[in-house]
């Protein structure tokens, strides 16, 4: 039997860099044009064009969902040249297609990689969500807390009171109970209408971002992303999956799952180390969106390897002539 070849994250984290810079790239033009799939489409085909170039036996385990019929770099597509380290990949090509659409914060290319095995292969669900930065103690929050626990709990883990507290969460209609409940705490919440992955990042740099908690339900394959990004700068994510009817049951099982009901920690959702690059859209928090200028445009990624804890940005100024 051939021997397994390692998963060189060192040398790969720059390939990984130019895919998500590419498809940063590549969505550019359709910035504000109010036409969300052709910005997906955009992204994804460039996202796809850069991954076979690189030299890896990869597959596609965390993809676009069929929930938006959106273009996909589809669950179980294999991409590389076929030839070095067999790997897992979780990517959203273009992480925010309305954010880019109305020219709106936060929009991101991102990708994440790991050895084959790696990452929980989420279905395309629901996943409820928590997460906080580095520096707690594990399970100073938790998934069976009220939402005002949680809120108490990090006050007293921060040593401050209720008020000094900032929870980020997604604008949607199900979640008007838990915004009610998080603003009777007295904590601030702020609202974001698109853009999760980030959402939960932020909460990593609470010290820049101002974020201390993450809390509400998106994407299960968005959880695993974010997971990527935590086991790189350090955090704690907690997610369960949430299923609305037999047929995504059924997608779950036939994703190898069959604890509907299990809680997953962030080194459950991704079991091994893994690289992440994010590349900025449109301007964020986290990294700046694509810059024009006369022959150029020029972007913003933040690349991170979890074995080494390192967490590098890069500006690329590419020429468009």
């Amino acid at each position: 039997m051939a021997t397994p070849i390692d998963f060189n994250d060192r040398m790969l984290s720059l390939g990984l860099a130019r895919v998500s810079e590419a498809a940063a790239l590549a969505s550019a033009k359709l910035i504000g044009r109010g036409d969300e799939k052709a910005a997906d489409q955009a992204a994804v085909d460039a996202m796809r064009t850069q991954l076979n170039m690189l030299d890896i036996d990869g597959v596609v385990v965390i993809g676009e969902g069929e929930r938006d019929e959106a273009p996909m770099l589809y669950i179980g597509e294999e991409v590389g040249t076929g030839t070095g380290p067999a790997v897992d990949i979780a990517l959203d090509p273009l992480e925010g297609t309305t954010l880019t659409a109305k020219d709106m914060p936060n929009a991101l290319a991102v990708i994440a990689m790991g050895p084959r095995g790696s990452m929980l292969h989420a279905p395309d669900v629901y996943m409820e969500k928590l997460a906080i930065g580095p520096g707690y103690e594990t399970g100073v929050v938790t998934l069976d807390m009220t939402p005002a626990e949680r809120v108490q709990a990090m006050a007293a883990a921060k040593g401050c009171s209720n008020e000094d507290i900032t929870v980020c969460i997604l604008e949607r209609p199900r979640h008007e109970e838990l915004i009610a409940a998080v603003r009777e705490t007295g904590a601030a919440i702020r609202l974001i209408t698109d853009g999760d992955v980030a959402g939960v990042i932020h909460c990593a740099e609470w010290e820049k971002t101002g974020i201390d908690l993450y809390m509400g339900s998106g994407g299960a394959p968005e959880g695993v992303l974010a997971a990527a990004a935590l086991k790189c700068m350090g955090g704690q994510i907690f997610g369960k999956l949430l299923f609305r009817n037999d047929d995504e049951r059924g997608r779950a099982e036939k994703a190898g799952i069959t604890d509907f009901d299990r809680i997953y920690s962030r080194d459950e959702l991704v079991t091994q180390d893994v690289i992440f690059a994010a590349t900025g859209v449109t301007d964020g928090s986290l990294v700046s969106g694509i810059k024009r200028e006369v022959g150029f445009l020029t972007t913003e990624t933040i690349l991170m390897r979890s074995k080494t804890g390192s967490v590098r940005r890069m500006t690329y100024r590419n020429p468009t002539l």
